[in-house]
């Protein structure tokens, strides 16, 4: 099942979110796939639940398409479960983000090169591991997610004041996109 995925400017993508249980999720494994078929019908590399309307600490991510650069991401495909970003390190780097949640803007954020990350797959295995790369900037993009920021609050305040007409636009639906979305502000009967 494709959810539609929430457009900037809706409060769920400010909260915290909380942590899930196995028992609270006997399903996990379905909405894990879920999030997967929305992630790819709006060709994303990463969907975490707040933007699929839900509080929880999920996300999924896909860095395949990173695989002609970083050979090591092919078939690099996981969900993590009440993750935790125990370090980052390295000197940050800049690479041009998008999000699905806040179509047609790019822009450069600088983030650390390596993490160490603490989480559960959807089999509610723990694992602690080392990314580096592009997957622990799509891990650490995603991660923002559940814990209520988003890339564009590591912009410049110049540059949010430049994207601020984009961003009000795109919470009242004036975008173009061709995958479903909500829009918080949005005039009813569009």
């Amino acid at each position: 099942m494709k959810f539609s995925i929430i457009a900037y400017g809706d409060p769920i993508l400010r909260k915290k979110a909380t942590a899930i249980e196995p028992d609270e999720y006997p399903h996990i494994k379905l909405l894990v796939e879920d999030m997967f078929e929305t992630m790819y019908a709006a060709r994303g590399v990463g969907l975490a639940a707040p933007q699929v309307g839900l509080s929880m600490r999920l996300f999924v991510i896909d860095a395949t398409p990173f695989d002609d650069d970083e050979p090591e991401l092919k078939n690099f495909k996981k969900a993590f479960i009440n993750a935790n970003i125990i370090d980052e390190k390295g000197e940050e780097w800049p690479f041009n983000e998008g999000c699905l949640s806040i179509p047609d803007i790019r822009e450069d954020v600088y983030r650390k090169p390596t993490i160490k990350i603490s989480y559960y797959d959807e089999d509610w295995k723990h694992h602690e591991e080392i990314f580096s790369g592009m997957a622990a900037r799509i891990i650490q993009h995603e991660y923002d997610h559940i814990e209520g920021k988003l890339f564009t609050d590591k912009l410049s305040p110049l540059r949010k004041r430049l994207i601020e007409k984009k961003l009000n636009d795109i919470s009242k639906g004036i975008v173009d996109v061709d995958y479903k979305m909500k829009f918080p502000a949005a005039k009813k009967g569009r």
